[in-house]
């Protein structure tokens, strides 16, 4: 672009908001929209969301049984109430609008499509029947409209592989009973599926040892306050070297969650009904499956430390009884259509939030115009929901240091994107139209004493929202 036509581009805008898209309007895309309200830039954004709901991993993520964390919805919905945003929902990027769509009506776009797939773990048996994706399951029972209606509960002993939050929510799902779960905002078919749950046993495996773990200590001490779960944790699991013993000095989450595993260890076994069991230095090595291909145990590697923390193979190989395994080993994001991907790390490619293109003659980096990520698309799905605004600051940092050389968007009016998804056939929801799901799920939950019943079908999430249009 020349300078003079870099200056008109800029006086076209100057005139008026500079026009956003954000695709992803859960916690990162919500605290980049914040961030944006909140610098001095005149701004216009318009959210774009897969489901017919925003709130992405709080809606879709988030175990029902943890209100503390769905609170956060309460500080996001303040930001979605502001008049420079608008939201704009069942909308399938790539589907039903790309990125040249987008460049016609904004100035830049922000990718914040976060991580909803399972890492995966190279082990053998681990495609057999019964072996499951832990984001799998955390999205049947949080009601994701877009994932089978039933669940496989038939195991009365099962795996989770993995020692994160996620593994904890998993086990602590599969271990309580429908009956304590109905309070919370889980459908009809969430609950059918729980209550008819067999499972007794929940053994959770981690390859090192408690100082390593990956709980937050909260997390953690909830599994011990249902009156139906029996935590054990294995006295000869309570190792620690000189690596584990500098954690615990150096982090206070760390010496927590080592305090609490140390107090269960060393107490008596009570007699609530559900084992759940918190085993470390177990390797998983192998899942075991029967002729027909089922699994029907869990073969680990016994480990110990080095001396810095981590650890090494013993050589010890024990044999358990599982009838199911689900592995909590991280998330995972997916490719963006007609953005850079780096399969490996499950990032797009970018420095400080700019997206990488390629790079030139001399090895210095080119970038995508206008074109940004946040969130664990950003920086892989690590840490907090919180730690998601650190990443939006620093992303609209670049994009307002930017605005100057972006080309105008040829319409940038808020009507012509509107009418562009209305002429494609696009049912899509509002934030007006979230208020009215909201109500009906509300309604819904009311007779039963019950805060909200989460709403699972897309078709009826779009007549509940009463789209633009159907």
């Amino acid at each position: 672009m020349t300078e003079q036509s870099a200056a008109a581009s800029g006086d076209a805008q100057a005139a008026r908001p500079l026009r956003i898209a954000i695709v992803g309007a859960g916690p990162a895309g919500i605290y980049a929209a914040d961030a944006l309200m909140k610098s001095d830039a005149d701004v216009s954004i318009d959210l774009y969301e897969r489901m017919p709901a925003p709130f992405g991993l709080i809606r879709y993520g988030v175990a029902p049984d943890h209100p503390r964390i769905k609170g956060i919805i309460t500080a996001l919905h303040k930001v979605l109430d502001k008049e420079q945003v608008r939201l704009l929902g069942n909308i399938d990027y790539g589907t039903d609008i790309t990125l040249d769509d987008l460049r016609r009506f904004y100035d830049a776009v922000i990718f914040s499509t976060g991580a909803n797939a399972d890492r995966a773990l190279d082990i053998p048996g681990i495609d057999l029947d019964g072996s499951f994706g832990a984001a799998d399951f955390v999205s049947w029972y949080d009601g994701h409209p877009d994932v089978p209606r039933t669940w496989p509960l038939d195991a009365e002993k099962v795996a989770v592989l993995g020692v994160g939050n996620v593994a904890l929510d998993v086990a602590r799902v599969l271990a309580k009973t429908g009956d304590e779960l109905l309070p919370t905002e889980i459908p009809p078919n969430v609950y059918e599926g729980l209550k008819s749950n067999k499972a007794l046993e929940v053994h959770v495996f981690g390859r090192r040892g408690p100082a390593q773990a990956k709980f937050t200590p909260l997390e953690l001490r909830e599994l011990d306050h249902s009156p139906t779960i029996e935590v054990i944790v294995a006295p000869e699991d309570i190792d620690y070297d000189e690596g584990s013993e500098a954690a615990r000095r150096h982090s206070k989450q760390v010496d927590m969650v080592a305090n609490t595993l140390e107090q269960w260890a060393i107490r008596d076994q009570g007699n609530r009904p559900h084992k759940l069991f918190l085993h470390f230095f177990e390797s998983p090595a192998e899942i075991v499956g029967d002729a027909d291909g089922k699994v029907i145990g869990l073969r680990t590697e016994r480990t110990e430390l080095d001396g810095t923390g981590n650890v090494k193979g013993t050589g010890v190989i024990k044999d358990w009884d599982i009838q199911a395994v689900y592995r909590a080993v991280g998330y995972l994001s997916q490719n963006i259509t007609n953005l850079p991907f780096d399969d490996q790390a499950g990032t797009v490619p970018n420095e400080a939030g700019r997206v990488l293109a390629d790079e030139d003659a001399d090895g210095k980096a080119r970038f995508m115009p206008a074109t940004y990520v946040t969130g664990w698309i950003k920086r892989g799905p690590v840490g907090l929901i919180g730690h998601t605004k650190g990443d939006a600051n620093e992303t609209v940092a670049c994009l307002l240091a930017d605005a100057d050389a972006f080309v105008s968007a040829p319409e940038p009016e808020l009507d012509a994107v509107t009418a562009f998804l209305e002429a494609k056939g696009v049912p899509f929801t509002t934030w007006q139209g979230w208020y009215r799901l909201d109500a009906h799920e509300r309604a819904l939950g009311e007779p039963e004493g019950r805060e909200r019943v989460k709403v699972v079908e897309r078709e009826d999430m779009l007549r509940a929202s009463e789209p633009h249009k159907v």
